[in-house]
């Protein structure tokens, strides 16, 4: 089975480029009600994932939480705790599963390394119970 098979495209994905703010972040996984967003360069290529609480700790120990000081900083700015580590599109459903078990998405790059798209832990859940419906059905 491929990647693709489970992939949601990129420009069906909400993410943050390295240059926008901290509060352009916020606002993003706010309005989409996301934990952690993928963080692009402009190039398109995945930089890293970047979480609630990595900007939580960032505001707490650099602004003393004076949140209006967190549009003058870029979310490449912020250390992250954890590197959510991409997949390739050509990658095994193995190396996929395995990612899948530490990270709520696994990002997919190509093989120019630009960022194509996730896939969800949940996705992956979804078909998995249903194929062992289909096998207990006899199909």
């Amino acid at each position: 089975m491929n990647v693709l098979f489970f992939l949601t495209p990129k420009a069906e994905l909400s993410y943050v480029y390295d240059d926008e703010t901290l509060r352009q972040a916020l606002e993003k996984m706010e309005y989409h009600r996301y934990t952690s967003i993928p963080m692009l360069n402009r190039k398109g290529e995945y930089i890293g994932t970047i979480t609630e609480g990595d900007i939580l700790f960032y505001i707490k120990n650099e602004f003393s939480l004076n949140f209006k000081d967190s549009e003058k900083i870029h979310v490449k700015e912020v250390d992250r705790r954890r590197y959510n580590a991409p997949i390739r599109v050509d990658a095994d459903i193995e190396d996929l599963i395995q990612k899948a078990t530490t990270q709520n998405f696994v990002p997919v790059i190509d093989d120019k390394n630009s960022f194509i798209g996730i896939v969800t832990r949940q996705d992956i859940i979804q078909y998995c119970t249903k194929r062992m419906r289909e096998l207990e059905a006899g199909k």
